[in-house]
């Protein structure tokens, strides 16, 4: 059975082959031509974290490939009450496929272990396997094939989010430079950088002159964790790491500056949310090198490859 959880379980090959299915279903979507391909098929989308895109992006999905998708927010089940063990394998009864937005990658693998329904890691701690793919078919539509796709560039702070895309790339023989003066502790996984560092398409520099030098896309993300905030303010408890992480990271910001005097042929990408003045600026969202509104959309065409890459369908 397949499961999506880090990417350290698909090969080059796997990859190509949810990127040409994703190709064409965008090509079928833009045509209005019907991919009922997973009729009276449901995805159980479980969240113990907040979500944007990623819920719209698999939501919208399974609906027009003619399934159902059932939300779940873990706050309103009895995920609190009772065993994580009984209550997953239950979840599972109830759907084809099972995305999980978890607190930790332990639980999704642990889903996974169970062999019952695809499981897919929809955002841990440690990957986000469907945002890496998603990029891929950003990057790979604006340079005309992903095998025009040379060289990427991440600035900031070293993240799940950077792990799965940096692992994606290197698989596939593209370049990655990682200007990050810091990793996330909770998102180091050392088999996963392990895969990556052997393809010998990684190096990590400080120096932003060579980190974007012939770089093709420069991505960035937040560097503070989602757990940061609180009805969009920082916690008082948090407030000290929080100005620490923003005087360390600043000087790798994303910006209309860093992208015109080091690399003015770089695409601008961001997973989001954006938190604007932070790890990118407003004049970098707004740049008109950015495509980080097609790299959203994205999300929903890649999302269906998925599904049915999971699945075993054919187009």
């Amino acid at each position: 059975m397949r499961h999506l959880i880090s990417l350290k379980e698909q090969n080059k090959n796997n990859i190509l082959e949810m990127l040409d299915i994703a190709f064409r279903l965008k090509a079928k979507w833009k045509a209005g031509e019907a991919t009922d391909y997973l009729h009276n098929k449901t995805l159980v989308m479980l969240f113990q974290k907040t979500s944007t895109r990623t819920r719209l992006s698999f939501e919208s999905a399974m609906t027009e490939l003619g399934g159902h998708g059932i939300f779940l927010d873990a706050r309103t089940t009895q995920l609190v009450l009772s065993d994580f063990h009984d209550e997953i394998q239950a979840i599972m009864r109830f759907g084809d496929v099972l995305i999980f937005r978890a607190l930790k990658a332990a639980d999704v693998a642990l889903a996974a272990s169970y062999n019952r329904i695809p499981v897919i890691d929809a955002c841990s701690e440690k990957y986000h396997p469907a945002q890496a793919l998603s990029d891929l078919l950003t990057m790979a539509e604006n340079s005309g094939g992903i095998d025009k796709v040379k060289k990427i560039t991440w600035l900031g702070i070293e993240n799940n989010v950077s792990n799965t895309l940096m692992l994606a790339c290197a698989k596939l023989g593209i370049k990655v430079a990682i200007a990050a003066p810091e990793i996330d502790k909770e998102s180091i996984d050392v088999e996963l950088n392990a895969q990556a560092d052997a393809t010998g398409m990684v190096t990590r520099t400080l120096d932003l002159k060579s980190a974007l030098d012939e770089t093709d896309y420069v991505h960035t993300d937040t560097w503070m964790n989602m757990e940061f905030f609180e009805n969009g303010k920082v916690k008082p408890a948090l407030q000290e790491e929080f100005d620490r992480r923003k005087a360390l990271f600043m000087p790798y910001q994303l910006n209309a500056a860093l992208i015109n005097t080091y690399a003015p042929s770089a695409r601008i990408m961001h997973c989001m949310p954006c938190h604007v003045e932070y790890e990118i600026s407003r004049d970098a969202i707004d740049h008109s090198n950015s495509i980080i509104y097609d790299q959203a959309e994205n999300r929903k065409h890649m999302q269906k490859a998925i599904l049915l890459w999971l699945l075993g369908k054919t187009l």
